[in-house]
């Protein structure tokens, strides 16, 4: 039976049903780590209080992103299992778009899963991948998880880290080795969106496609223009108005409860 049959395309949750089918299907392969499935549910959650569409305020925050990764001398794109299950070919076109390098870096990590998300990113068309070479290994001397392991040509020399879908001990890690760290996280509380020099607040199947565009279209600006844009943006604030956002949106929707609440009772009593 195929995905498509399994998920009627006119579901209403097709796309996130779609999407859970394909990290399933990857925890099957391998490249997926158990925990993985649980984060996957837990930015789930958090997209539901964002509407699951990207907003005005992440689209600032996608502009700072691109400006920051052209103006990078040595930007590391760090990719776990979630990762390159769900956004592979974009990973590989966003590292074509900025001239960034790929690395693996897990929380979870083995060598069957390092080569099972290696051939992931091999079959998207990344031509080099980082961080599964023992020869080029590093270690990050703040971290005490597997995550401390990283390449001495990649992440351990990066100036510009993008880290989508990880932890706040390696954000917090890298920020003190002095590297500028840029996460997607859809909860804007957590360590990572709190400790991350820029943040989208939004779901990664949705960024990586508008980055890509971002990128292209400010890879003609000159480089005082770029350098603007990242200093005119405030990640505080930025996290700021996605919580307020949420928040907004929690009253809408207890308001709108209400008035369904209502309009049931009415008719039960019509009846």
């Amino acid at each position: 039976m195929t995905e498509e049959t399994k998920i009627p395309p006119k579901h209403p949750r097709a796309e996130s049903l779609r999407i859970r089918e394909k990290l399933i299907k990857h925890f099957k392969s391998g490249v997926v780590a158990q925990a993985g499935l649980i984060a996957h549910g837990r930015g789930e959650a958090f997209d539901y209080l964002l509407g699951e569409k990207t907003t005005e305020n992440a689209r600032r925050a996608f502009k700072a992103v691109a400006a920051t990764m052209l103006l990078a001398k040595k930007p590391v794109i760090s990719v776990n299992g979630n990762v390159a299950a769900l956004a592979a070919e974009d990973i590989n076109k966003l590292a074509d778009v900025f001239n960034a390098k790929v690395e693996v870096n897990l929380f979870y990590r083995s060598r069957e899963r390092e080569i099972a998300i290696k051939k992931v990113l091999d079959e998207a068309g990344v031509k080099e991948v980082l961080g599964i070479d023992e020869k080029m290994s590093a270690q990050v001397s703040e971290l005490h998880s597997e995550r401390r392991r990283v390449d001495k040509r990649g992440i351990l020399v990066a100036d510009v880290v993008f880290v989508p879908l990880e932890d706040g001990d390696r954000t917090e890690a890298l920020r003190k080795m002095g590297k500028t760290v840029i996460a997607i996280d859809l909860n804007p509380l957590s360590r990572t969106a709190q400790l991350a020099s820029i943040t989208i607040v939004d779901n990664i199947i949705r960024v990586i496609p508008d980055l890509i565009k971002e990128g292209r279209k400010l890879k003609t600006e000159k480089l005082k223009k770029l350098q603007k844009i990242v200093s005119d943006f405030d990640n505080r604030k930025n996290l700021s108005n996605a919580i307020k956002l949420i928040n907004k949106r929690l009253l809408e929707l207890s308001e709108k409860g209400v008035y369904i609440t209502q309009v049931l009772q009415k008719r039960r009593d019509i009846r």
